[in-house]
Protein backbone atom coordinates (compact mmCIF):
# COMPACT_ATOMS: atom_id res chain seq x y z
CA UNK A 1 0.00 0.00 0.00
CA UNK A 2 1.52 3.08 -1.04
CA UNK A 3 0.56 5.79 2.15
CA UNK A 4 3.58 7.89 1.50
CA UNK A 5 3.89 10.48 -1.72
CA UNK A 6 7.02 11.90 -2.58
CA UNK A 7 6.74 15.41 -4.23
CA UNK A 8 9.77 16.83 -6.31
CA UNK A 9 9.18 20.45 -7.04
CA UNK A 10 11.05 22.12 -9.87
CA UNK A 11 10.88 25.50 -8.50
CA UNK A 12 11.55 29.10 -10.26
CA UNK A 13 13.88 30.84 -7.76
CA UNK A 14 11.64 33.77 -7.36
CA UNK A 15 9.01 31.04 -5.55
CA UNK A 16 11.30 28.79 -3.55
CA UNK A 17 10.87 30.60 -0.64
CA UNK A 18 6.56 30.76 -0.83
CA UNK A 19 7.08 26.93 -2.07
CA UNK A 20 9.53 26.63 1.38
CA UNK A 21 6.66 28.44 3.66
CA UNK A 22 3.71 26.30 2.33
CA UNK A 23 6.09 22.77 2.87
CA UNK A 24 7.41 23.92 6.66
CA UNK A 25 4.22 24.81 7.60
CA UNK A 26 2.14 21.76 7.19
CA UNK A 27 2.39 19.09 9.91
CA UNK A 28 1.90 16.66 7.73
CA UNK A 29 5.12 17.07 5.46
CA UNK A 30 7.43 14.94 7.39
CA UNK A 31 10.52 14.51 4.88
CA UNK A 32 11.72 18.20 3.58
CA UNK A 33 15.27 18.78 1.57
CA UNK A 34 15.75 22.31 -0.90
CA UNK A 35 18.29 21.94 -3.25
CA UNK A 36 19.68 25.23 -4.47
CA UNK A 37 20.55 26.04 -8.40
CA UNK A 38 19.41 22.20 -8.71
CA UNK A 39 17.38 23.03 -11.60
CA UNK A 40 17.95 24.19 -15.58
CA UNK A 41 14.87 24.32 -16.80
CA UNK A 42 13.15 26.21 -15.29
CA UNK A 43 16.22 28.00 -13.95
CA UNK A 44 16.02 27.66 -10.20
CA UNK A 45 15.53 25.18 -7.49
CA UNK A 46 14.43 21.46 -6.86
CA UNK A 47 12.77 21.22 -3.29
CA UNK A 48 11.89 17.35 -2.44
CA UNK A 49 9.09 16.45 0.39
CA UNK A 50 7.17 13.50 1.73
CA UNK A 51 3.64 13.58 2.75
CA UNK A 52 1.12 11.10 3.74
CA UNK A 53 -1.19 10.37 0.41
CA UNK A 54 -4.68 11.68 2.67
CA UNK A 55 -2.81 15.09 3.37
CA UNK A 56 -1.69 15.71 -0.45
CA UNK A 57 -4.14 17.25 -1.77
CA UNK A 58 -3.88 20.41 0.91
CA UNK A 59 -0.04 21.04 -0.10
CA UNK A 60 -0.96 20.66 -3.65
CA UNK A 61 -3.72 22.97 -3.64
CA UNK A 62 -1.16 25.13 -2.10
CA UNK A 63 1.47 25.45 -4.21
CA UNK A 64 -0.48 25.28 -7.18
CA UNK A 65 -1.63 28.62 -5.32
CA UNK A 66 1.99 29.11 -5.07
CA UNK A 67 1.96 29.26 -9.10
CA UNK A 68 4.52 26.41 -9.35
CA UNK A 69 3.02 24.60 -12.01
CA UNK A 70 3.28 27.82 -13.80
CA UNK A 71 6.85 28.22 -14.27
CA UNK A 72 7.90 25.00 -12.92
CA UNK A 73 6.87 21.75 -12.45
CA UNK A 74 5.18 19.34 -9.57
CA UNK A 75 5.78 15.74 -9.77
CA UNK A 76 4.52 13.06 -7.08
CA UNK A 77 5.68 9.41 -7.11
CA UNK A 78 4.28 6.76 -4.16
CA UNK A 79 6.59 5.66 -1.93
CA UNK A 80 6.08 1.64 -1.57
CA UNK A 81 8.10 1.49 1.52
CA UNK A 82 9.22 3.92 4.15
CA UNK A 83 11.02 3.91 7.99
CA UNK A 84 10.08 7.12 9.48
CA UNK A 85 9.19 7.95 12.89
CA UNK A 86 8.30 11.87 11.64
CA UNK A 87 6.47 9.89 8.75
CA UNK A 88 4.37 8.10 11.05
CA UNK A 89 3.50 10.87 12.75
CA UNK A 90 2.57 13.00 10.28
CA UNK A 91 0.28 10.30 9.10
CA UNK A 92 -1.34 10.14 12.59
CA UNK A 93 -1.75 14.21 12.39
CA UNK A 94 -3.28 13.19 8.66
CA UNK A 95 -6.94 13.27 7.85
CA UNK A 96 -8.37 9.39 6.90
CA UNK A 97 -7.23 6.73 5.55
CA UNK A 98 -4.04 6.83 2.76
CA UNK A 99 -5.94 3.60 1.00
CA UNK A 100 -9.30 5.86 1.16
CA UNK A 101 -7.97 8.79 -0.16
CA UNK A 102 -8.48 10.34 -3.32
CA UNK A 103 -5.29 12.17 -4.56
CA UNK A 104 -7.05 14.73 -7.24
CA UNK A 105 -4.38 15.83 -9.43
CA UNK A 106 -3.44 11.89 -9.80
CA UNK A 107 -7.05 11.30 -10.95
CA UNK A 108 -7.36 13.97 -13.26
CA UNK A 109 -4.06 13.18 -14.97
CA UNK A 110 -5.42 9.87 -15.74
CA UNK A 111 -8.54 10.59 -16.83
CA UNK A 112 -7.37 12.67 -19.64
CA UNK A 113 -4.83 9.72 -20.34
CA UNK A 114 -7.72 7.28 -20.11
CA UNK A 115 -10.07 9.39 -22.44
CA UNK A 116 -7.54 10.21 -25.26
CA UNK A 117 -9.23 8.88 -28.46
CA UNK A 118 -5.76 7.26 -30.05
CA UNK A 119 -4.98 4.84 -31.92
CA UNK A 120 -4.54 1.97 -29.04
CA UNK A 121 -7.91 2.63 -27.49
CA UNK A 122 -9.85 2.24 -30.79
CA UNK A 123 -8.10 -1.00 -31.69
CA UNK A 124 -8.89 -2.16 -28.41
CA UNK A 125 -12.49 -1.36 -28.61
CA UNK A 126 -12.81 -2.91 -32.40
CA UNK A 127 -10.81 -6.15 -31.34
CA UNK A 128 -13.08 -5.93 -28.22
CA UNK A 129 -16.41 -5.81 -30.35
CA UNK A 130 -14.77 -8.62 -32.38
CA UNK A 131 -14.44 -10.68 -29.96
CA UNK A 132 -17.92 -10.41 -28.49
CA UNK A 133 -19.45 -10.45 -31.98
CA UNK A 134 -18.29 -14.18 -32.31
CA UNK A 135 -19.67 -15.08 -28.90
CA UNK A 136 -22.85 -13.88 -29.60
CA UNK A 137 -22.99 -16.13 -32.92
CA UNK A 138 -21.84 -19.43 -31.02
CA UNK A 139 -23.46 -18.16 -28.08
CA UNK A 140 -20.53 -18.02 -25.76
CA UNK A 141 -20.44 -16.53 -22.24
CA UNK A 142 -16.57 -16.71 -21.90
CA UNK A 143 -15.66 -15.39 -25.43
CA UNK A 144 -18.15 -12.12 -24.02
CA UNK A 145 -16.33 -11.98 -20.67
CA UNK A 146 -12.99 -11.76 -22.40
CA UNK A 147 -14.69 -8.85 -24.61
CA UNK A 148 -15.57 -7.00 -21.26
CA UNK A 149 -12.25 -7.66 -20.03
CA UNK A 150 -10.55 -6.38 -23.24
CA UNK A 151 -12.53 -3.33 -23.79
CA UNK A 152 -11.07 -0.04 -23.06
CA UNK A 153 -14.03 1.90 -22.12
CA UNK A 154 -14.48 2.07 -18.43
CA UNK A 155 -11.76 4.92 -18.42
CA UNK A 156 -13.62 7.43 -20.67
CA UNK A 157 -16.77 6.77 -18.58
CA UNK A 158 -14.90 7.37 -15.07
CA UNK A 159 -13.79 10.29 -16.88
CA UNK A 160 -17.14 12.22 -17.53
CA UNK A 161 -17.87 11.57 -13.75
CA UNK A 162 -14.78 13.61 -12.84
CA UNK A 163 -15.46 16.16 -15.58
CA UNK A 164 -18.87 16.51 -14.09
CA UNK A 165 -17.59 16.89 -10.24
CA UNK A 166 -14.81 19.29 -11.05
CA UNK A 167 -16.08 21.32 -13.49
CA UNK A 168 -14.00 20.82 -16.25
CA UNK A 169 -15.40 20.94 -19.62
CA UNK A 170 -13.24 20.52 -21.58
CA UNK A 171 -12.43 16.61 -20.53
CA UNK A 172 -16.42 16.30 -20.31
CA UNK A 173 -16.08 16.87 -24.01
CA UNK A 174 -13.10 14.77 -24.32
CA UNK A 175 -14.63 11.90 -22.66
CA UNK A 176 -17.66 12.14 -24.65
CA UNK A 177 -16.02 12.58 -28.26
CA UNK A 178 -13.56 9.47 -27.05
CA UNK A 179 -16.92 7.08 -26.02
CA UNK A 180 -19.14 7.73 -28.55
CA UNK A 181 -16.31 7.44 -31.24
CA UNK A 182 -14.71 4.53 -30.18
CA UNK A 183 -18.36 2.60 -30.30
CA UNK A 184 -19.24 4.14 -33.24
CA UNK A 185 -15.71 2.86 -34.86
CA UNK A 186 -15.54 -0.39 -33.19
CA UNK A 187 -19.72 -1.18 -34.42
CA UNK A 188 -18.42 -0.43 -38.03
CA UNK A 189 -15.85 -2.44 -38.96
CA UNK A 190 -17.80 -5.64 -36.74
CA UNK A 191 -20.62 -4.68 -39.11
CA UNK A 192 -18.74 -5.07 -42.11
CA UNK A 193 -17.27 -8.12 -41.11
CA UNK A 194 -20.30 -9.27 -40.35
CA UNK A 195 -21.01 -8.72 -43.88
CA UNK A 196 -18.27 -10.47 -45.47
CA UNK A 197 -19.30 -13.07 -43.35
CA UNK A 198 -22.76 -13.06 -44.39
CA UNK A 199 -20.87 -13.49 -47.93
CA UNK A 200 -18.81 -16.39 -47.58
CA UNK A 201 -22.37 -18.24 -45.91
CA UNK A 202 -20.59 -18.43 -42.47
CA UNK A 203 -23.57 -16.47 -40.74
CA UNK A 204 -27.22 -15.73 -41.35
CA UNK A 205 -30.27 -13.55 -39.18
CA UNK A 206 -30.34 -17.45 -37.60
CA UNK A 207 -27.76 -16.85 -35.77
CA UNK A 208 -28.62 -13.55 -34.04
CA UNK A 209 -32.10 -14.13 -33.97
CA UNK A 210 -32.01 -17.76 -33.00
CA UNK A 211 -32.63 -18.63 -29.07
CA UNK A 212 -29.57 -17.75 -27.65
CA UNK A 213 -29.63 -18.72 -23.59
CA UNK A 214 -26.61 -17.93 -22.54
CA UNK A 215 -26.32 -14.49 -24.15
CA UNK A 216 -29.40 -12.93 -24.33
CA UNK A 217 -28.89 -10.92 -21.73
CA UNK A 218 -27.59 -8.06 -23.81
CA UNK A 219 -29.91 -7.38 -25.93
CA UNK A 220 -33.16 -7.46 -23.30
CA UNK A 221 -32.30 -4.55 -21.34
CA UNK A 222 -34.43 -4.57 -17.62
CA UNK A 223 -34.07 -3.01 -13.81
CA UNK A 224 -31.62 -5.04 -13.06
CA UNK A 225 -29.09 -3.72 -16.14
CA UNK A 226 -29.60 -0.44 -14.83
CA UNK A 227 -28.78 -1.64 -11.06
CA UNK A 228 -25.78 -3.36 -12.60
CA UNK A 229 -24.17 -0.61 -13.83
CA UNK A 230 -24.75 1.69 -11.10
CA UNK A 231 -23.34 -0.89 -8.71
CA UNK A 232 -20.28 -0.95 -11.09
CA UNK A 233 -19.78 2.58 -11.79
CA UNK A 234 -19.18 2.75 -7.82
CA UNK A 235 -17.32 0.23 -7.71
CA UNK A 236 -14.94 0.76 -10.25
CA UNK A 237 -14.25 5.05 -9.35
CA UNK A 238 -13.86 3.59 -6.15
CA UNK A 239 -10.87 1.11 -7.75
CA UNK A 240 -9.33 4.16 -9.66
CA UNK A 241 -9.13 6.42 -7.54
CA UNK A 242 -8.18 4.07 -3.96
CA UNK A 243 -4.89 2.64 -4.25
CA UNK A 244 -6.23 -0.41 -4.11
CA UNK A 245 -7.33 -1.37 -7.30
CA UNK A 246 -7.75 -4.80 -7.50
CA UNK A 247 -11.75 -4.56 -8.00
CA UNK A 248 -11.37 -2.88 -11.65
CA UNK A 249 -11.73 -6.22 -13.18
CA UNK A 250 -14.54 -7.38 -11.63
CA UNK A 251 -16.40 -4.34 -12.57
CA UNK A 252 -14.71 -5.15 -16.54
CA UNK A 253 -17.19 -8.48 -16.79
CA UNK A 254 -20.19 -6.88 -14.89
CA UNK A 255 -21.60 -4.83 -17.64
CA UNK A 256 -22.33 -5.50 -20.82
CA UNK A 257 -21.32 -2.61 -22.90
CA UNK A 258 -18.86 -3.86 -25.78
CA UNK A 259 -21.09 -6.58 -26.13
CA UNK A 260 -23.93 -5.16 -26.93
CA UNK A 261 -21.91 -3.06 -29.41
CA UNK A 262 -21.28 -6.25 -30.84
CA UNK A 263 -24.77 -7.16 -31.13
CA UNK A 264 -25.52 -4.25 -32.40
CA UNK A 265 -23.39 -4.56 -35.49
CA UNK A 266 -24.42 -7.90 -36.32
CA UNK A 267 -27.98 -6.73 -35.87
CA UNK A 268 -26.99 -4.23 -38.69
CA UNK A 269 -25.38 -6.18 -41.07
CA UNK A 270 -28.10 -8.66 -41.19
CA UNK A 271 -31.22 -6.73 -40.59
CA UNK A 272 -31.83 -8.04 -37.26
CA UNK A 273 -33.35 -4.49 -36.27
CA UNK A 274 -34.97 -5.73 -32.82
CA UNK A 275 -31.80 -6.85 -31.86
CA UNK A 276 -29.96 -3.66 -32.67
CA UNK A 277 -32.88 -1.49 -31.15
CA UNK A 278 -32.42 -3.40 -27.26
CA UNK A 279 -28.36 -3.54 -28.01
CA UNK A 280 -28.80 -0.12 -28.34
CA UNK A 281 -30.64 0.42 -25.65
CA UNK A 282 -28.81 -1.81 -22.99
CA UNK A 283 -25.66 0.17 -23.99
CA UNK A 284 -27.04 3.44 -23.32
CA UNK A 285 -28.53 2.67 -19.80
CA UNK A 286 -25.06 0.79 -19.23
CA UNK A 287 -23.15 3.68 -20.31
CA UNK A 288 -25.58 6.50 -18.71
CA UNK A 289 -25.75 3.94 -15.27
CA UNK A 290 -21.67 3.80 -14.97
CA UNK A 291 -21.63 7.32 -15.78
CA UNK A 292 -23.83 8.41 -13.23
CA UNK A 293 -22.60 6.38 -10.10
CA UNK A 294 -19.35 7.57 -10.87
CA UNK A 295 -20.02 11.18 -10.71
CA UNK A 296 -21.74 10.55 -7.34
CA UNK A 297 -18.98 8.50 -6.19
CA UNK A 298 -16.83 11.08 -7.00
CA UNK A 299 -19.04 13.93 -5.56
CA UNK A 300 -19.27 12.33 -1.86
CA UNK A 301 -15.08 11.54 -2.02
CA UNK A 302 -14.53 15.38 -3.34
CA UNK A 303 -17.50 16.60 -0.42
CA UNK A 304 -15.77 14.04 2.48
CA UNK A 305 -12.47 15.56 2.11
CA UNK A 306 -12.89 18.98 1.43
CA UNK A 307 -14.63 19.03 5.28
CA UNK A 308 -12.12 16.88 6.38
CA UNK A 309 -8.94 19.18 5.34
CA UNK A 310 -10.22 22.22 7.39
CA UNK A 311 -11.39 19.86 10.24
CA UNK A 312 -7.92 19.06 10.66
CA UNK A 313 -5.99 22.11 9.97
CA UNK A 314 -8.95 23.53 13.30
CA UNK A 315 -7.65 20.70 15.44
CA UNK A 316 -4.17 21.03 14.75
Amino acid sequence: MDSVLHLRIYSPSALTQRAQDVLTASSTVSSLAVVPDASLRPPGDLLMADVPREAANEVIDALRAVGIQDEGAIQIDAVPTWISRHGLQAEVDAPGVGSDAVVWAEVTQKAYEDSELTWSYATFMTLATLIAGIGIVIDSQILLIGAMVLGPEFGAVAAMGLALVRHRRHLLRRATRTLLSGFAIAIVVVAMAALLARALGWIDIAAIEGPRPLTEFIYTPDKWSLIVALIAGAAGVLALTSSRAGGLTGVFISVTTVPAAGNVALGLALGAWNEVLGSSLQLVVNITGMALAGWFTLWIQYTFWRRVAPTRRDAG
